[in-house]
């Protein structure tokens, strides 16, 4: 059985060095973050697993993102916490395009073992 696929935006709904918060009401009560980062996208979960704040209302600093509540941050390209206060990861899910369509099935990217 093939997974579900999620239509985000379109990609010139979000110019890149950008986030978009994404909320998919029929897939997660959660809401996604979904970031540019020089044409290649990357979703992640929105909020941050250590102060329940939005990260797509942080700042993007290259492929950083700064939370917005406490100051701390993850690697986009990763999902590693990447200084503190925030110690665990962030989800990262599977995000492509389909022509002018940004899509994921939303399955979650498996993180390297430290």
């Amino acid at each position: 059985m093939s997974k579900k696929i999620w239509h985000l935006c379109k990609a010139e709904e979000i110019s890149p060095g950008t986030v978009k918060q994404i909320e998919l009401h029929d897939a997660s009560s959660e809401a996604f973050a979904l970031f540019n980062l020089g044409g290649v996208f990357h979703l992640t979960e929105d909020t941050c697993t250590h102060g329940f704040a939005s990260l797509s209302q942080g700042t993007l600093d290259d492929h950083i993102i700064i939370c917005p509540l406490h100051g701390g941050a993850f690697d986009i390209l990763t999902g590693k916490a990447y200084e503190a206060p925030c110690t665990l990861p962030i989800k990262k899910y599977r995000v492509w395009r389909e022509g002018e369509d940004v899509v994921s099935d939303l399955s979650v990217i498996e993180q390297p073992a430290e």
